[in-house]
This record gives structure tokens, sequence and C-alpha cells, in this order.
């Protein structure tokens, strides 16, 4: 089958290694050169004939109009994760696979949690801010709150089981024999905030989503407590936190992600001493990168052997991702 590399030519040492490169290879008629959507737009001709592409960031948007120039397209590998900004419904409408790297993306922002947890038991944030002793929730006997288990939320709770916690987990999709099998209890939204030492947000962005987390969520927060959110700014409402914050500077907030990202010059997030920001680091950088293109490497063996996809998108399985 003849292939194409198709992103940002920024990124594609990044995503697929030189190994990778020569797996596919292998199986693919492709050239070792990636190719930009200006490119490809530019120069039609370079996708003739072209059934199979490995692309990450940088991808092109699959409408129409991008549709008939390939077509014999059979199969997308996104080495990133969301893929709702470069899906449309003309996408959907042809018998083409798109698979994504989500999980293999899942896996640092679930290690980079796993560590804000245990520093928020410990209150190492507050240490900072005084360089004093404070009294501290600890890693033993305490509670950690996880608000959705999707892949992430999943892989935290499986940390989570080497520390000696009490976890609590809100997602109304979730049935009690899954929450057995990750340890976890289920309980409401308004009680994860009131019992827990860290709440972790894990909530994909969707419009039913949006100002999930507001003001008489963040107000229930046990005393000393810690928020992470890892997920998308939007999940929560800001302006409720930056008030409910400014009121209780016993509470930390540890925002990896802001809506709008980054946030206003102006936002007072910048300078609120119980808030500390990172500029979405959670999700695979540098050469973390390459685990999400070999996922996209196994996913093509799989579909050449005619095995099931592990990854593979629907219509509707990407309406509910983040």
């Amino acid at each position: 089958m003849n292939g194409i590399y198709l992103m940002d030519s920024e990124h594609f040492s990044n995503v697929y290694s030189k190994e990778d490169k020569e797996e596919i290879a292998k199986y693919i008629s492709i050239e070792d050169k990636v190719f930009t959507k200006d490119d490809v737009m530019n120069h039609p001709s370079l996708l003739k004939d072209i059934e199979v592409i490995f692309s990450s960031w940088g991808a092109p948007k699959m409408d129409s109009a991008f549709l008939s120039l390939v077509p014999d397209l059979k199969a997308f590998f996104y080495g990133a994760g969301s893929i709702k900004h470069i899906v449309t419904d003309d996408f959907w409408k042809k018998d083409i696979i798109i698979s994504s790297a989500w999980a293999a993306n899942a896996i640092p922002v679930a290690e980079f949690t796993f560590a804000q947890i245990i520093l928020s038991l410990k209150n190492m944030w507050k240490y900072n801010r005084t360089n004093r002793r404070i009294v501290c929730a600890g890693a033993y006997h305490s509670k950690v709150g996880i608000i959705s288990l999707g892949m992430i939320g999943k892989l935290v709770a499986e940390k989570l089981k080497a520390l000696d916690v009490s976890v609590f987990a809100y997602d109304p999709f979730i049935s009690s024999e899954t929450a057995l099998s990750l340890n976890v209890t289920l309980v409401s939204l308004e009680e994860i905030f009131e019992i827990c030492d860290v709440v972790s947000l894990h909530t994909p962005w969707l419009k039913e989503t949006e100002n999930m987390i507001r003001k008489e969520h963040f107000s229930l927060m046990k005393p000393n407590a810690t928020f992470i959110n890892t997920a998308r700014g939007a999940v929560i409402n800001e302006n409720d936190l930056i008030d409910v914050l400014l009121k209780r500077e016993d509470l930390t907030a540890l925002l990896d992600v802001t809506h709008p990202e980054p946030p206003k010059e102006t936002s007072p997030l910048f300078t609120m001493p119980n808030v500390f920001l990172t500029p979405h680091i959670a999700g695979s950088m540098d050469s973390e990168c390459m685990r999400m293109g070999h996922f996209m490497v196994l996913e093509m063996k799989r579909w050449l052997n005619n095995e099931p996809l592990q990854y593979a998108l629907t219509e509707q399985s990407a309406k509910r991702l983040a």
C-alpha cells in the first residue's frame, strides 16, 4: 500500500522514531519525509494513490475538499490525542478507519497527576510559599478523589493502589463492578469535594461538561485540600474557583490547563499565592511523544493482519473523548 507522513514538520521526528519509521516501511510504500497540509493542498498530486496516512499535530482537516484529493484513502493513523479539530461529518460518511494515540497520551498525564497527588498530600506547595512546618494529610489513610474514570482516571486509580490511601470517584457512567476492580468508592460530585484531601479532575471537555465544577463544589473542600486540573480549563468555572481561593487561602489549586489557555494577562491566577500554573505539560512531551507514534505502528500491524484495532474511533466514540 502507498502511504504518506502528513503533519507539522517540527513534530515529525519527535513522534515517529527512526525505528518506527523503519518498521512502517516494511509494510507500507512510504517516503521517509514529512509533508505538511500546505504541501498537499498546493500540490495535490502528492496524494495520488495514497491509501494510508500517518499523522499527528498539524493534520489537515478531513473535510470534503481534502477527502476529494485522496479517493483511495483507507486508513488514517493519528499519532496524537483528540481528533475533534480534524474530522468532519464528511469524513464519517467515508469507509475510512481512523485510530488515535489518545491512550498513549493518557500515560504521561496519569504519571504527572500521580506525582502531583503525592506532593499535594505532603503539602509541598504550601511549604514552597512559607518554608515552615505545616500539617499535611500525608499518604497514609488520607482520601483522594478522582472526577471521571476514563482512560486517564483509571490509570491514576491504578497507580494509587501503590499508596495506603482511600480513593473515591465520581463518574455516573461507571459500573460498581468496574469501581471495585479499581479499588475506588463511587460517591456524588459534592461528596468528592467534601471528603477528599486531594481532588483530581479528568473530565473531557464537552458541551455538556462546560462549567461542570462551580463555586458550590470548591466551597465544600475540606481545610488544606488541593484541587488538580489536568483535563481542560473549560470544565470548571474559573471565576468561581478564583472567588473561593481568594477567601480560603488554606486551599491550593494546581492548574495545568486554563480557559483560555494561557490565561489572560490580567488574570488573578498569575498572582494568587495558592494557585500554581503549569503550561499544559502533563501530556506527551519531547521523547514521550514517540510512544504515540509507536502506538500507531502497532495499530497499523493489527489492521494489516485483520485484527481488531485497540484505539479505533467511531463518530460516536469520538464525541465522548476529550
